[in-house]
């Protein structure tokens, strides 16, 4: 099993901590506000433990589980108490009318991360093209995206603990398409399915 730090306390946090702790996974919660960080720690259960904001991570894997905005700054921040870690990057920089990217350049919060984390650090893209009412409920695909491969594969196997299917579309310059399938997603959500109770995956058909 892995050893996993959710940076962030919001519902994305309390989603996959569940689904953690339910998968035998050590899990460790860190916040800016500590009451919030003790108390989703107590509601995971399952010998979840808080860190202290800032600290070296306990987490092998580290979630940044943040409105996309903050997940660069915190990185910064954090800066060489990650090194050794691999971080996972599940947000969506969707711009205001849920259309387009916040970014106009061909990146991604996931290779911006990669910009300003320290030497040792590796950076995966996961979990952004999942509503969370389908992770919480249902058993989606989970796309993958980054350089390093043994960080991918422990990235796999963690998302293998949580009765998931992993899906490694390639290098991290594909965490820019993953974040073009969340925009899909939210597309399809307002139109053509018109709920929020699905997920993009992939069907394997033999002739």
């Amino acid at each position: 099993m892995s050893s996993i730090t959710l940076i962030g306390t919001g519902n994305m946090a309390r989603t996959i901590g569940t689904l953690a702790v339910v998968g035998g996974n050590t899990v460790e919660v860190m916040g800016r506000d500590q009451s919030k960080a003790d108390d989703l720690a107590k509601a995971l259960g399952g010998g979840a433990t808080t860190g202290e904001w800032g600290a070296v991570p306990a987490g092998d894997i580290v979630i940044t589980a943040l409105l996309y905005d903050g997940v660069v700054p915190v990185v910064a921040e954090y800066a060489d108490a990650l090194v050794g870690k691999v971080i996972v990057d599940i947000s969506n920089p969707f711009n205001a009318t849920f259309d387009g990217l916040a970014h106009n350049e061909e990146t991604s919060i996931a290779q911006e991360v990669a910009k300003v984390a320290p030497a040792g650090v590796t950076v995966v893209k996961a979990f952004n093209t999942i509503f969370r009412d389908v992770l919480e409920k249902g058993r989606p695909n989970v796309f993958i995206a980054g350089d390093n491969a043994q960080a991918k594969a422990d990235v796999a196997a963690f998302i293998e603990s949580l009765g998931l299917r992993p899906l490694d579309v390639g290098g991290l310059k594909m965490a820019h398409w993953l974040e073009g399938m969340g925009l899909v997603t939210m597309g399809l959500a307002g139109n053509g399915v018109g709920h929020w109770d699905f997920a993009l995956g992939v069907d394997e058909f033999t002739g």
